[in-house]
């Protein structure tokens, strides 16, 4: 059972007790990321996420670490393009110590200059390692394609430039602005009654942020194709379509329909790209939702001379999926594997405080288990094949990274 409880100020807190684990996760969500940058400062959600680990006006950055390291637990942190959460997995016996120490680094980090120089170049080296790494560049290529200049296109990570203008100052003003109570959600999950929520209070409770910033602009999406040559060993090919809002009434039919596509092993792409064709290793679809807008990815990754190949067998593919829709046992198996993953995931202290997080902090609401089970239950292949017809359309984008130019769908 989900107790929800908001605070004076906004924060929000939701706490799930689970009595027959001896752990708990502890997670402290910002519903902001890059989407919420101007273009001057993109890529400082992401730098705040790693300065937040580098000292505080009571621990140094070695404390930090040693703190968790000396209680067996472990603290992370990472950001998106619409939130940045930071959260710490403990024995329950330790859950005190460990929003003490979250707080203290939410609230009396120093971003002090001589570390703020150090972290920049560990970003730096972040974007580097990313840049080498073709078969990621390519999604947020893709994202550029689609959203252009809106701030959904902009990379998670930042750029080289962005990066060297932040300073101590700019990062105290940001979290001023946008770490706001009312953007604030605490989600813990695990051993601990709900005595913990007043814990929690007396940290969080209180505090006031600045003014934030205006309303989200929705996205308009762009039909559009970018592609970059660069010395890789494979060409790695994104094809993007317009998805559905985080909370749309047909989403979980299209968590049906992608899973068909190319969201498991027994996936159309999966056999007939891989295990039919031999076209690639990796091949595979997925959705993102934002707020307000959604996209659906496939990713290919193939040597050079096969692009065509691996283009034209994704097309034939969907083209197949559209004409003669999904089969009654994909359905099926589809639902299963769902609720499959779905009650596997439960058995994780930190998928369940994500869960419960990122549902607060996005949809303000929580559906139990058996809602979520009855809603699979209800998808039909009318809903899935409807879906597939709206959105594999010919109004889409794709992004390529090749180490040959020249290639033309």
């Amino acid at each position: 059972m989900i107790k929800k409880y908001t605070c004076q100020n906004g924060a929000r807190i939701v706490l799930e007790n689970i009595p027959t684990v001896r752990s708990v996760a502890i997670g402290v969500w910002i519903k902001t990321g890059s989407r919420h940058e101007s273009p001057e400062l993109n890529g400082i959600s992401h730098f705040l996420e790693h300065m937040f680990f580098k000292g505080t006006a009571n621990r140094n950055a070695r404390e930090i670490a040693e703190s968790f390291d000396s209680i067996g637990g472990q603290v992370n942190a990472f950001t998106s393009k619409e939130y940045t959460c930071y959260y710490a997995k403990v024995l329950d016996n330790h859950a005190g110590m460990a929003l003490e120490i979250l707080s203290d680094m939410f609230f009396n980090s120093t971003f002090d200059e001589e570390e703020l120089k150090k972290e920049k170049n560990v970003v730096l080296e972040e974007i580097k390692m990313y840049e080498d790494t073709p078969d990621d560049i390519v999604h947020d290529l893709l994202s550029q394609a689609v959203y252009g200049t809106h701030p959904l296109g902009f990379p998670i990570l930042g750029t080289e430039e962005t990066l060297n203008t932040f300073n101590s100052d700019s990062l105290k003003k940001y979290v001023h602005e946008m770490y706001t109570p009312d953007k604030v959600v605490i989600s813990i999950a695990g051993n601990v009654n709900e005595s913990f929520i007043k814990e929690v209070e007396s940290y969080f409770g209180s505090y006031q942020g600045g003014n934030g910033r205006a309303e989200l602009v929705k996205p308009v999406f762009h039909q559009n194709k970018l592609s970059r040559k660069k010395e890789t060993e494979q060409a790695h090919l994104c094809l993007g379509f317009e998805g559905l809002q985080i909370g749309h009434k047909d989403v979980y039919s299209l968590i049906v329909l992608n899973n068909i596509l190319g969201g498991s092993m027994s996936s159309r792409l999966f056999q007939e790209v891989r295990e039919q064709r031999g076209l690639a290793y990796s091949v595979y679809s997925y959705h993102s939702g934002y707020q307000d807008s959604g996209l659906v990815t496939i990713y290919g990754g193939t040597g050079a001379g096969q692009l065509d190949s691996l283009y034209e067998t994704i097309q034939e593919t969907l083209g197949t999926l559209k004409r003669e829709g999904i089969t009654e046992k994909e359905l099926h198996n589809s639902k299963e594997q769902l609720k499959g993953s779905l009650m596997l995931s439960l058995e994780s202290t930190n998928s369940r405080m994500s869960r419960n997080g990122k549902n607060e902090l996005l949809l303000e609401k929580h559906k139990s288990l058996d809602e979520i089970v009855e809603i699979i239950d209800e998808v039909t292949e009318e809903s899935v094949n409807s879906l597939a017809n709206q959105i594999f359309t010919d109004s889409y984008s794709s992004s390529l990274i090749s180490p040959l130019e020249g290639w033309k769908e």
